[in-house]
């Protein structure tokens, strides 16, 4: 499988869709007519939530053709891991250059690299098939450019279908997962219509975010860009980081050192110092993202969500509670369990700052990446307050 460059990629992307799709659970058991019902819901909803949304924010899409850009796209799981492998291929393809130029220098390039890519692949799938089933909603601020649907496969397709390709990025596109909604809704025990209500205001604050603040897409992509610049591509160097984390991990006398990754999940296990400082950025970025979005959907759901108390008080229930003990181990082991804790600072954030400013001094964060919130600012909205809304 090549690139649209034409060169090899170092993951067989095709063999990573083919394997998630093989690999994924199956959804919820529906009739063609429930499900019909479902994705219809869920489509009248998310253009509901967009006007609910801008209302209680005060943010505006800057421009009327920068949010047409950004569809709304109804999937099931095979669909969220084509949307998703999609963006993975736009986001790491600075890294593949920066590693198909070291293989072109290695004698073994010709015989391990086809081998790797393919073992890859699978690795890939394998991960997107866990992911698959536990994501209700996404905003995929990196997916390709236009046209961003392929048609479906028969007039009566139930599913938005989202392309493998073009490479490049596009505005971004807003996924809903209806089979992992209405496994959900289900599991929880609450009012169907309420809950998908409810879980479009969340991500439609998402498309908001993005439409109404042009350069924050743009600031993302810096950070992660030169994230993925500052990857080490020396195996021998990311054996000594893995090492000293497995000495960390074990508590080996000598095992690890002060500059060592700390002992958590396997994206911290791999990083560079300089790294750890770029994440620290991103972790306060997304923790505002995914804060902001909590607090929106509890703000606006009294309003329009006439069960939200009782969706928030299980759906707590749900995220503290976890699930078995190999699904939590794995959590920790991709930093889910942070993604928990980004929900959880960043809706403190939040409320703290509009608590003490109201939503127009809050708003002062989207003025630029300058007024951002820093880490530490995170866990102190007074800080954040003394410096940029007063």
């Amino acid at each position: 499988m090549t690139s649209a460059s034409g060169g090899a990629d170092m993951v067989d992307w095709n063999l990573a869709v083919a394997t998630a799709t093989r690999l994924v659970r199956p959804g919820p058991e529906v009739s063609r007519a429930e499900a019909a019902a479902v994705v219809a819901e869920l489509r009248r909803h998310a253009l509901e939530a967009e006007e609910h949304v801008r209302a209680f924010t005060g943010m505006r899409s800057s421009s009327l053709s920068r949010a047409a850009a950004t569809p709304v796209l109804v999937v099931d799981r095979p669909g969220w891991i084509r949307a998703n492998v999609a963006g993975f291929r736009t986001v790491v393809q600075p890294l593949v250059e920066k590693l198909q130029a070291r293989r072109a220098n290695s004698a073994t390039a010709g015989v391990f690299g086809a081998v790797g890519e393919k073992a890859t692949g699978i690795e890939v799938g394998a991960l997107l098939a866990f992911l698959a089933t536990k994501v209700l909603g996404q905003y995929e601020t990196f997916a390709p450019g236009e046209p961003p649907l392929e048609a479906p496969d028969s007039p009566a397709a139930l599913f938005d279908k989202p392309r493998l390709g073009p490479d490049g990025p596009g505005p971004g596109r807003l996924l809903l997962v209806a089979p992992n909604i209405v496994h959900v809704e289900r599991e929880l025990d609450v009012d169907p219509s309420d809950f998908r209500l409810w879980v479009c205001l969340h991500e439609e604050t998402h498309r908001t975010q993005f439409t109404a603040v042009p350069w924050l897409r743009d600031h993302i992509q810096s950070e992660v860009q030169s994230f993925l610049a500052e990857t080490d591509v020396d195996p021998g160097a990311l054996l000594e980081r893995l090492r000293d984390a497995a000495g960390s991990l074990g508590g080996l006398p000598g095992g690890g050192n002060r500059d060592s990754a700390p002992a958590g999940n396997l994206l911290e296990i791999v990083q560079s110092p300089a790294q750890r400082e770029i994440l620290g950025r991103l972790t306060a970025v997304m923790s505002l993202l995914e804060g902001h979005a909590d607090v929106v959907m509890d703000g606006v759901g009294p309003a329009v969500v006439p069960t939200v108390s009782e969706i928030r008080e299980k759906f707590q229930q749900r995220r503290d509670r976890g699930a078995n003990r190999l699904d939590l181990l794995l959590r920790r082991l991709l930093g889910m369990d942070a993604k928990l804790r980004q929900y959880q600072d960043g809706a403190v954030f939040v409320r703290g700052v509009v608590e003490q400013v109201g939503m127009e001094g809050f708003n002062r964060v989207w003025t630029s990446p300058n007024t951002l919130p820093t880490k530490d600012e995170i866990h102190d909205p007074a800080a954040w307050v003394a410096r940029v809304a007063r």
